[in-house]
């Protein structure tokens, strides 16, 4: 049994600590990169909806100003964490996922005309199915990387989950709802940089287009 303690509590959500992701239908290889500390995410009815792992040391690079993204330390295909849907949800565009494990990798919404609005910038985590993706240093083409992802949906569409600049800087493990109805995970990830890189990470709410 994991060992599980309360982190904080916002919205009638809550966020509490796990112990180290040890389910075998993730690599040995993708658990060895992640953080010992995990967490379990409950939202309003008090049931967890998810449990999310952060890689214990993100690769980066050198921040870039580049319009209508905020992620810009971070390069397009970089293993980011491993999330756990603990029940049916849906991706960000209200395509249903299962229940399971997945690898979140980082990729840029396109830059035209059909996607424009569609998100506050253009940042997402895809979620590909754990079994897909053994290896934590692969790098995908974009291409390759959208492919996998629609292993996660079942369609030929990418199950990508918002990235969002979160309320509270990151400072401590949080859940929160927006007007929306957008409930983001916030914490913060280690980058290979030796940086704090604050992050938040739509768990369940979709776009509004």
């Amino acid at each position: 049994m994991l060992a599980l303690s309360l982190v904080c509590a916002a919205q009638n959500g809550k966020v509490e600590e796990l112990g180290p992701l040890t389910d075998k239908g993730v690599s040995e290889a993708v658990r060895q990169t992640l953080d010992s500390k995990g967490y379990r995410v409950s939202l309003d009815d008090g049931k967890p909806l998810c449990e999310l792992w952060l890689r214990k040391g993100v690769p980066s690079q050198t921040k870039k100003d580049v319009q209508s993204v905020a992620y810009t330390q971070l390069a397009e295909s970089t293993l980011v964490g491993v999330l756990h849907f603990l029940r049916a949800a849906t991706d960000y565009r209200g395509e249903d996922i299962p229940v399971g494990f997945y690898t979140l990798r980082y990729a840029l919404l396109p830059n035209d005309g059909n996607h424009i609005g569609a998100a506050p910038n253009r940042d997402f985590l895809l979620l590909i199915p754990a079994a897909s993706d053994p290896d934590p240093d692969t790098v995908f083409k974009i291409q390759e990387l959208v492919a996998l992802s629609g292993k996660a949906t079942g369609t030929k569409h990418p199950g990508p989950l918002s990235l969002v600049q979160p309320d509270n800087n990151g400072t401590a493990p949080a859940v929160s709802k927006d007007d929306q109805d957008h409930w983001t995970f916030s914490a913060s990830i280690k980058l290979t940089s030796g940086e704090e890189l604050p992050f938040g990470l739509v768990v369940k709410g979709t776009t509004q287009q």
